[in-house]
């Protein structure tokens, strides 16, 4: 399987996601194998022009394509996301081990702003297209290092954040993601690693990264069927041989992997349908404690199984999540404890990670107003 794990721009991040100490946290883009088949393979599936200046001018870059099958394929369109993108591509058959190209041009007439075009090739032979992305962040004016890549540094090593948030892994899968660094120091700066989470290998490129430049930092996380849900994995930099006060996280959302599943299998899976997906305790006084329950029936024709229960905030916790026989209905049961939420109206995701290929994840909510 061919998967590939593309890193969003910490300016447009920076737009969306936080944490909770207000510092930026870089979203991830999941390509999933289906859209990069076996039998053609890309150099890469997306190019990042990173922080550029109105003033460049016209961003180009070019995508090889290899074929890897057995028969000859041709790319037959590649539609752009916008007029903003022109595109050029090899034109013709290519034979088994043949390469061609994809070249792209994004204007670069759109102003001081982060931007993320895409590209969707047609191929024959290839039932779904393949999504290529350009990416980067436009600047009025060309900006220092240390103002590009200060605001999350460790000493000398510049970060646009240290918090990176991943799409959803399959389990059985591996997913890989990029991101920019810099050495912010006046000597060449060695990055090593320690405390690296078992799932999870990191490493910069050039290494050591000379003085006043940039480097790629790369993380590879591979499933473990142990771990389903979300899951942060940690790797603390080793700077010059100190360690660094914080760790750089990486956080995955691990579902179950129903790619190779039949069409009987899917048929015959579970397929659970809740009652309801709010439940609304009403109006309480802070500090009491609320004892929750989602019903569920199993309309399938296997055992319904939640491998994992996410929940947005700690005052709710799962206490019992069973197993649902076929035809059979469950209580989901979750106690809330009230002193632990703001007082005013409250409401509170749940995320369960499930066995069903039609439901591999269910969002419930509790919601309700504690005075």
């Amino acid at each position: 399987m061919y998967w590939t794990l593309l890193l969003v721009a910490a300016g447009i991040a920076s737009c969306g996601s936080r944490n909770a100490n207000n510092a930026p946290v870089a979203q991830l883009v999941t390509v999933e194998d289906s859209q990069a088949p076996e039998t053609v393979e890309f150099d890469k599936t997306v190019h990042d022009f990173g922080d550029v200046s109105v003033t460049d001018g016209p961003l180009s870059c070019t995508f090889t394509l290899t074929n890897k099958g057995t028969e000859p394929i041709s790319i037959y369109e590649v539609v752009s996301s916008c007029g903003c993108t022109d595109v050029k591509w090899t034109k013709g058959t290519l034979a088994p081990g043949q390469s061609g190209s994809i070249s792209a041009t994004y204007k670069n007439e759109d102003g001081p702003l982060p931007f993320d075009k895409t590209l969707t090739v047609y191929i024959s032979g290839v039932k779904r297209p393949v999504v290529l992305r350009l990416r980067g962040v436009v600047h009025e004016k060309k900006k220092s290092l240390s103002e590009l890549y200060g605001a999350q540094k460790l000493g000398d090593f510049g970060l646009k954040a240290r918090q990176f948030k991943t799409s959803t892994l399959k389990q059985g899968l591996s997913t890989s993601e990029t991101a920019t660094v810099a050495n912010l120091g006046k000597k060449p700066l060695k990055v090593e690693w320690a405390d690296v989470s078992p799932q999870l290998t990191v490493g910069v490129s050039p290494n050591p990264i000379p003085a006043g430049s940039t480097a790629t930092l790369s993380f590879t996380i591979k499933s473990d069927s142990t771990l389903y849900g979300k899951t942060v994995y940690k790797a603390t930099p080793v700077l010059n041989g100190r360690k660094a006060s914080a760790p750089l996280e990486v956080s995955a959302y691990t579902q179950e992997n129903f790619a190779s599943w039949t069409a009987k299998q899917r048929e015959e899976a579970a397929l659970p349908v809740f009652s309801s997906s709010t439940l609304t305790f009403g109006v309480v006084q802070q500090g009491s404690t609320l004892e929750l329950d989602f019903e569920c029936t199993n309309k399938g024709k296997a055992a319904f199984h939640i491998y994992k229960a996410d929940v947005e905030h700690p005052a709710l916790r799962p206490v019992s999540l069973p197993d649902v026989a076929p035809g059979a209905k469950g209580l989901m049961h979750f106690s809330l404890d009230t002193s632990a939420l703001p007082k005013g109206e409250n409401v509170i995701m749940i995320s369960l990670t499930t066995n069903s290929p039609l439901r591999p994840v269910v969002n419930l909510f509790v919601a309700g107003e504690v005075r």
